[in-house]
């Protein structure tokens, strides 16, 4: 995972699109498919209808939570497959459908399904798995500050799970924003997109908050910055030039090999609810309804029923947190609290109940 920043005419912008050209230059849609946010509209317009697209290009707030949350189920959902094949990572999992597939027998599994009524011995059939392989999947965010600002908290919890356990099932992160500081760049992104880029920004404190030292506040501008791979030291590198011209020339070229095939629910919520929130009244959408569905996602991402932790993940009064948590219990979410103060989480991290 990866995250950039860098101020205006730094060269943000164009590392992103050399980021982006690199994989279209290198990889097929059947290899990598992509999801592209950009709450600011202009910059990855450009991409609109390339074959490699999950999605058009996200520009709503509400939009990129869903496709955040799409990528959050799928990572969920890879990891089931994993398991049942017994495989550790997305390479593995290829690898395993792509023999079975040259060999002609489909994977497969042995269930038990009962016993032997003579013998006593267990009873197994062969449960055929029909996989396909699987492409990486990349989520590109342009603007983390505008989301941060309109749907924060929950992209903060999402971009939290996704960065923690999306490596091996094969999907990545790259986030990029204008403005490192804290209230947009948080400790816990921070402390999950270990891999950093810094364009150059407009103070040492800024510097220091995306990659931990100063120093980017000095770079030249028009792509000089500093590169900061997980936890070797800092490097200063300078990106390329890419031109606007270019990236329409290669998204027309891809446009030309054939459409987008969308899925739907990257961006539309599905019929159930989906994550979990298939309980709530849909038609009451007050903004404290939808303060408190995201209350609600909180808890159940991190399993913790505090009113006072809540009340600083939300940044609310303790009275209006513990009104929550008073709700939640009346509403089946959350158990009574015991002795110590502590409540039994009824649903899982996805909002399913237990």
């Amino acid at each position: 995972h990866l995250l950039v920043a860098g101020t205006t005419g730094s060269g943000k912008s164009v590392g992103l699109n050399c980021i982006l050209l690199s994989l279209l230059y290198r990889l097929t849609p059947a290899q990598c498919r992509l999801i592209l946010v950009d709450p600011k509209v202009l910059e990855l317009k450009s991409y609109d209808d390339i074959p490699h697209l999950l999605s058009p290009v996200v520009t709503e707030p509400a939009k990129a939570v869903r496709a955040l949350k799409w990528a959050v189920e799928e990572m969920e959902r890879r990891y089931r497959q994993m398991s049942e094949i017994g495989v550790r990572n997305l390479a593995g999992f290829n690898d395993k459908v792509t023999a079975a597939q040259a060999k002609g027998k489909p994977l497969g599994r042995r269930i038990q399904i009962g016993f032997d009524p003579d013998t006593g011995e267990e009873l197994f059939e062969e449960h055929q798995l029909d996989y396909q392989v699987l492409p990486q999947i990349v989520v590109i965010v342009d603007e983390l500050a505008d989301l941060m600002v309109t749907v924060g908290k929950e992209v903060e919890v999402l971009i939290q799970r996704l960065s923690q356990k999306s490596r091996a099932a094969g999907i990545h992160l790259i986030m990029a924003t204008q403005r490192p500081s804290v209230d947009v760049i948080t400790g816990v992104i921070k402390a999950n997109l270990p891999t950093r880029i810094s364009f150059a920004v407009t103070s040492r404190i800024d510097s220091r908050t995306i990659l931990g030292e100063q120093g980017a506040e000095q770079l030249l501008g028009k792509g000089d910055m500093l590169y900061k791979p997980n936890t070797d030291p800092i490097r200063r590198v300078h990106g390329p030039f890419v031109s606007d011209e270019e990236v329409e020339r290669i998204a027309e070229f891809w446009r030309g090999q054939g459409s987008p095939e969308y899925v739907d629910s990257v961006t539309e919520e599905p019929e159930d609810g989906g994550f979990g929130f298939d309980d709530f009244d849909s038609a009451s959408d007050s903004p404290e309804e939808r303060k408190y569905r995201q209350a609600c996602q909180i808890v159940f991402e991190s399993q913790k029923a505090s009113a006072s932790w809540l009340q600083r993940q939300m940044g609310v009064g303790y009275n209006t947190a513990a009104k929550w948590v008073e709700r939640m219990e009346a509403d089946g979410f959350v158990g009574p609290a015991n002795h110590v103060g502590r409540r039994d989480i009824y649903r899982d991290r996805d909002g399913n109940p237990l």
